[in-house]
């Protein structure tokens, strides 16, 4: 008879030293910090998506290390590089469901067939809890951003550099040169 026991929400308040992780297949899954370009493009995504709620007065944007808690039969939680939510107010816990736009920048360990496989993975998990739009982000290939609709989420719309990334219908009316994610 087995003791192990899934992880819940509760358990990633009490993460040592306050580390970004998330729940996956009923285990605690600890996420390494990133490095300057992954960092500082997750930034500007979210600082531009805080104009846009300043401007619009609509959702709230996002930083990285929040928790996104979701109930999926393997998932019950998201920790995204920057999104957009437009749940209820949850004060000090962590916001309940999934953002409606949510970004994932590849650190450089993000690369290879097996995180290929992790990341389509995620993005299907995303799409299983309600996000309209997931970004993927990767600052090394050609085809710099992929954004994932809920509406055919198999058939991403590719960005790359010299090009403008939208996040409709996420995010109506809001977009982001490529070009700054590399600035």
């Amino acid at each position: 008879m087995s003791t192990n026991t899934e992880a819940i929400i509760e358990d990633l308040y009490h993460v040592p030293d306050n580390q970004k992780a998330e729940i996956v297949h009923g285990e605690i899954v600890l996420m390494s910090p990133t490095g300057k370009k992954p960092n500082r493009a997750g930034f500007k995504i979210c600082f531009r998506l805080y104009e846009y709620e300043l401007r619009t007065r609509r959702g709230i944007a996002v930083a990285d290390n929040a928790g996104f808690s979701v109930n999926l039969p393997h998932r019950k939680a998201f920790s995204p590089d920057a999104a957009f939510y437009v749940g209820k107010d949850t004060d000090m816990k962590f916001f309940e469901g999934a953002p409606v736009f949510a970004a994932e920048v590849r650190s450089e360990n993000d690369y290879g067939p097996a995180a290929e496989r992790d990341i389509q993975e995620k993005i299907a998990d995303y799409f299983a809890a309600g996000p309209l739009v997931v970004w993927d982000v990767d600052l090394i290939g050609q085809n710099t951003v992929r954004v994932y609709r809920s509406d055919n989420p198999d058939k991403p719309t590719i960005y790359r550099r010299g090009e403008v990334a939208k996040a409709e219908p996420a995010v109506p009316g809001w977009s982001m040169a490529v070009d700054d994610l590399f600035q």
